[in-house]
């Protein structure tokens, strides 16, 4: 596949650097870790995601990338709301569960999950959780970007933050 530039001067055609080269350059591009969760008529489902970002701030808006293949894909498509919970240091488990194989249900027994505003499970001791409502969805490549508007936060002004970066975990503490 190549990708064909659609702005002004650039009309060369270039290829796309491998998905391996892709993959190593962004095991260096930090990011926070995020538990993405939603409930529907198939029950709670969550996923976890670092590929979370803002986009504006009036109206508040966030988007969130989630892989087609996912096995919570589906769920999530048919999903009008959504809470992505950033995070701290003590819930590298969370991750990981939510982050694996692990059937649903089991995804959460781990951790204290209370119902949001919307009512999609929120992860009590979150370092930040924003409650959305989907707003639109883009099919990109191998992905969905969700776009979301928030319409509730719930932030712990002490907590840290659980980052990913060079494939493992490190942690984000405030200035003393």
């Amino acid at each position: 596949m190549t990708i064909t530039a659609i702005k002004n001067a650039v009309t060369e055609v270039l290829p796309p650097v491998t998905p391996e080269a892709y993959r190593e350059g962004m095991s260096s591009l930090a990011a926070a870790v995020n538990v993405v969760t939603t409930i529907g008529p198939e029950g709670r489902a969550g996923f976890t995601a670092t590929a979370v970002c803002s986009v504006s701030d009036n109206p508040a808006t966030l988007l969130v990338c989630l892989n087609r293949g996912a096995s919570v894909h589906q769920v999530f498509k048919n999903s009008t709301h959504l809470v992505i919970n950033t995070l701290t240091s003590q819930h590298q488990l969370i991750s990981n569960t939510f982050g694996g194989k692990a059937p649903m249900n089991e995804r959460f027994e781990i951790g204290d999950w209370v119902e949001s505003t919307t009512g999609c499970p929120r992860l009590a001791d979150a370092a930040v959780s924003f409650d959305c409502i989907i707003t639109d969805v883009k099919s990109v490549a191998t992905h969905d970007v969700i776009f979301c508007q928030v319409v509730d936060i719930k932030q712990d002004p002490e907590a840290d933050a659980l980052l990913y970066y060079q494939r493992g975990y490190h942690s984000a503490c405030k200035d003393a």
